[in-house]
Order: C-alpha cells, then structure tokens, then sequence
C-alpha cells in the first residue's frame, strides 16, 4: 500500500514557509466596503461583507464592511454610505478613504460621490460586478405576475424592516433602478464621474460561457442573462461591470465574491482575488 503513496508530494505539503504570515499590504488610506442590494448575506454573517473586511485586516488594511439599508432606492443607500463616510472620517481622524463597492453598492457611491457632496474624502471608487449598465435580471423579477411579485415584495420588505430598522426597504422601487432602461437612459445620463477620483471596475463570468460551474440554484439566472447579455457572474453581465478602469474578469460567482456558498477547492480564488484588489490599490498609491 505505502508503495503506492507519493511522498514526496505527501511531504511537501508539510514543508514550512519562512514567513507563514499573510503578506503585508501598504495603503495610504483606510478601506469602506460598500454592499449591494439584499439581505441574504446579512442573515448568516455580520455584514454581507465582513469576512472580505476580516480578510483585509489580516493583510495589515484598516477595512471596514457596515450595514445599510438591504432594499432602497440608489439616493436612499447613498445618503447612508454618505453619514457613514462622515462618521468613519470625523471619529478616527481619516483625511480620505478607499471605497471598495460591491453589486449595487457601486451605483450608490457613484450617486453620492456626484450630487452628495463627499467627493473630497474618497480617494478612489474600485467596483466589483456593479450594473453599471443595469442588469435584466432585475427586468424578468419586475414581469413576475402582480400576486406573486407583491408578495415577494412584501416579504422582502419586511425581512429588511427587521434586519435594518433605521430605514423603511423598497424592494420593488430599487430593483426598478436596476434595470437597464433605467440606468442607461436616467441614471448614467444624469450622474456623472467626478474628475480627479480614480474609478477602477471588475467584472465576472461564470457558468454559461465559461469552463467555471456554477450552482444549481444560479444556473436559471445565469442562463437567462447570458441570452440577453452575454458572460455574466449569476447576476451582473461582464459588459454591464464595465466602468472606467477595468482591471479584470474574475471567475467568482455574485455570491462567492462575498464569500457566500464557496467550496473548499475554489476558497483560494476567493482568497486571491481580494487580496490582488487591494495589492492594485496599493500599486496605484491609494
């Protein structure tokens, strides 16, 4: 039996780093990361994105991952990021921050950086699988027959009533917002990128298209953007995450990059990924 036993490859999985330790990452400022639209990854974890928060820190970031509102509108979410920023800054004495924004997160930093008057204290906006272009996701939710979509939405809205109380949810006007016709022909047209804040972006593909699986709980989904849209992460198309700088398409479902239903054999994709973004971040003297 042992005869048939790779020790070499047995042993070198035993062979000691000289330095175990994560890899210490330099930035010049501290890093928000800002969630998207749902409260599914609230239920099982502090923040949706706590552990990417936790992740950071142990790169040596100052990373914070707060709550807002699940289900709002984009000006009602940004008004929150906004007194977030405000308090983050005033209390530990922050000049500016890095924003790391995730899914809809990006469309509510984007408002606020533009007609909130917080432009000043962000040094530059990163986005991750945001519809910055709308998503047709959010179209085939919204044709749902009226009695089965009103009682999503009543649910919806009550689960994000009790799990953020300080602002009243709207699942329906803010996945209005999400739709293409909404962003390309409002939204894209009236909010406008500030000039002096870099804005970088990445994409993702999975499933459809690509040699990377997705769950079976996605694959409806995913199949249905990639008919109307092309490659997509289950949720966002790589064409709609497309904005200013992109930086990449990552192979992470919308759910794996917040570390959400992540196999044991595709942990290390999660835990590469989130450290090249904040490696970019500190190549880009951020």
């Amino acid at each position: 039996m042992l005869e048939h036993l790779d020790t070499d490859r047995w042993f070198n999985k035993l062979e000691l780093k000289e330095f175990p330790e994560p890899k210490i990452v330099h930035l010049r400022h501290p890093v928000l990361l800002c969630h998207g639209y749902g409260a599914i990854a609230s239920l099982v974890k502090p923040s949706p994105l706590y552990d990417v928060a936790m992740l950071m820190r142990s790169h040596n970031v100052l990373a914070y991952a707060p709550n807002i509102v699940p289900y709002a509108k984009i000006e009602v979410r940004a008004r929150r990021w906004v007194k977030l920023i405000n308090s983050l800054t005033a209390e530990n004495g922050y000049n500016k921050i890095n924003i790391i924004a995730h899914s809809m997160g990006g469309l509510d930093i984007r408002y606020a950086l533009s007609e909130l008057n917080i432009a000043r204290k962000v040094a530059s906006v990163t986005t991750i699988s945001t519809p910055h272009h709308g998503t047709s996701l959010a179209e085939l939710t919204l044709r749902t027959p009226d009695a089965i979509r009103d009682k999503l939405a009543d649910f919806l809205d009550w689960m994000g009533d009790r799990i953020y109380p300080k602002t009243k949810s709207d699942s329906v006007g803010s996945a209005e917002q999400l739709t293409r016709r909404y962003i390309t022909k409002e939204f894209n047209n009236r909010i406008t990128d500030v000039p002096g804040i870099p804005y970088y972006s990445y994409s993702a593909a999975v499933g459809k298209g690509t040699d990377i699986p997705i769950k079976v709980i996605s694959r409806f989904q995913n199949n249905h953007i990639f008919e109307k849209e092309g490659l997509n992460d289950g949720m966002v198309s790589v064409k709609s995450a497309r904005w200013g700088q992109h930086i990449k398409t990552l192979h992470l479902s919308h759910l794996e990059q917040m570390h959400l239903r992540v196999k044991d054999d595709r942990e290390p994709i999660f835990l590469e990924f989130w450290q090249e973004v904040i490696e970019m971040l500190e190549e880009q003297g951020h």
